[in-house]
């Protein structure tokens, strides 16, 4: 315990197999997988809580930070421990009134190697953050400064951005937010969205070949997906 800080060690990081597969997909595909497997809200973090630089992409392995008030001795602390491969994922409670961090903090995260920031709240010092190389989600901007009196959680179960999020999850972000997959079932949301993904490839296949018949003025193919014409025949 650091000055009411407690503090747990890093979770196991997340094989590079499974974080390989994970880079060929969409957080929405991701999402789309874990909406077949029942998972809440499908692993959507809210939407308000989106990238500082919509051009970085985010994949890695959560450690958590549980705080409030606009608080950051705890993610201080929380960022010297960090290694390559991880997401911080910060449950700052959705607070408003303070920045959480800026542009120091996180230049510190990227050098130690994170592979993202997650921020339930407030950051400032924009133009800062986008230009490093480590991404950054939050709620907003706020230029007032971070208390730094603790006490704090590190690495315990949080809830961050109407998501519970565990240690060892798997974090993915890109432009249209924050996806969480739960460490025990990783595995199964990769399948089911690789599946997602081969029934988009197929779908863009059969848009592009509408295309060409009509710019060749070919009888136009039928473009209504299988599920849409099954549903329309329950009727």
């Amino acid at each position: 315990m650091m000055k009411n800080v407690i503090y747990n060690e890093l979770p196991e990081r997340i094989s590079e197999k499974l974080i390989e597969r994970a880079k060929k997909l969409s957080p929405a595909q991701l999402c789309d997988g874990m909406a077949k497997l029942g998972i809440p809200r499908n692993g959507c973090m809210d939407a308000a809580l989106m990238p500082v630089d919509p051009d970085k992409l985010m994949i890695g392995t959560a450690y958590t930070v549980d705080t409030m008030e606009g608080d950051n001795f705890p993610i201080h602390v929380a960022i010297y421990q960090g290694k390559p491969g991880y997401v911080l994922v910060i449950a700052g409670k959705g607070y408003m009134e303070r920045a959480y961090l800026g542009d120091l903090m996180a230049g510190a995260a990227a050098v130690i190697g994170l592979n993202g920031l997650v921020v339930d709240g407030c950051v400032r010092d924009k133009h800062g953050l986008r230009d490093l190389p480590i991404p950054v989600y939050s709620r907003g901007f706020m230029q007032r400064s971070p208390a730094k009196v603790g006490p704090g959680r590190i690495n315990t179960e949080v809830e961050c951005a109407g998501i519970h999020v565990k240690p060892g999850d798997l974090v993915i972000g890109d432009y249209d937010g924050v996806t969480i997959i739960p460490k025990e079932m990783i595995e199964e949301v990769l399948s089911a969205a690789e599946s997602k993904d081969s029934y988009e490839m197929k779908r863009r296949e059969a848009i592009l070949e509408y295309s060409k018949c009509k710019i060749d003025e070919k009888p136009l193919p039928d473009l209504t997906p299988g599920w849409v014409a099954d549903m329309l025949n329950k009727k």
